[in-house]
């Protein structure tokens, strides 16, 4: 599947679901579960190296991505964060290393940066990753940020990041159904939304019939995998059993699937 195959699924309404890997070995059990593309994850690349979110540089982040694209046949899009300060670098960079698809965030840690700096950043993505071979995905976060009208922030910055070139808007950090739907029909183009992030966790039924064309996880599958590791630690440390082992992939099942 190339770029225009990986952008047709993002359809207002199919809400296709894009897990995220943090490794090549997720990605690998992620595609042979049946998963057309895979997206990758920041915060599970930090997590899985024992570091927080958000503090790998440019570098190492690329080369765990180069690692993900290279152990799978479907398309990959990249968490590229905020660009690690050199938008059109990072985004040819993410071309070079055969990603079709790639995150931009609009905020920092100092929160969200201005509109017309923003919207300069998605145009220097496109420039770098040109349409028809690359899915842009412009994320814009005034929910994240608690911005106190986060619904006209993220509509108003939405509408320019599509004329600046944007293929899909992901809008994380909404907890209600009904709100999803208005955001939807006021940006008017794909909209991507991230499961798990926020409490109630909203199903892919109800995100479709809301208008979403992408459910993404973000760090989510890595978390509950982690919290897994979390609870069989405790399990050996508090009680001596290895019940946790019992059902679990054998060692040739996951020879013969990685081989």
């Amino acid at each position: 599947m190339r770029a225009a195959e990986f952008l047709e699924m993002h359809r207002p309404g199919a809400g296709f679901i894009l897990p995220n890997a943090w490794d090549g070995g997720s990605a690998r059990i992620l595609e042979q579960a049946g998963f057309a593309a895979i997206a990758t994850t920041s915060a599970g690349i930090a997590f899985s190296r024992g570091r927080p979110d958000a503090s790998m540089p440019r570098d190492e982040m690329l080369e765990e991505i180069a690692r993900i694209v290279a152990v799978v046949d479907c398309p990959v899009s990249a968490d590229l964060e905020s660009g690690y300060g050199d938008v059109a670098g990072t985004f040819a960079a993410a071309v070079e290393i055969g990603v079709l698809g790639a995150n931009l965030e609009d905020a920092g840690p100092d929160g969200l940066f201005s509109v017309e700096e923003s919207v300069e950043r998605v145009q220097a993505a496109r420039a770098a990753a040109p349409a028809g071979t690359f899915v842009l995905n412009a994320r814009t976060d005034p929910y994240m940020v608690k911005h106190p009208d986060a619904f006209a922030e993220s509509v108003q910055r939405a509408h320019r990041f599509l004329e600046a070139g944007a293929d899909c808007i992901f809008v994380p950090g909404i907890s209600d159904a009904a709100e999803i739907g208005r955001l939807v029909a006021e940006i008017g183009a794909p909209v991507n939304v991230v499961a798990g992030l926020t409490d109630p966790v909203i199903d892919a039924a109800t995100l479709r019939a809301a208008g979403v064309a992408r459910i993404s996880l973000g760090g989510t599958i890595t978390r509950a995998a982690l919290t897994q590791v979390d609870a069989f630690a405790r399990e050996m440390l508090d009680h001596g059993t290895f019940d946790f082992a019992v059902g679990a992939i054998a060692y040739g099942e996951f020879q013969r699937r990685f081989g």
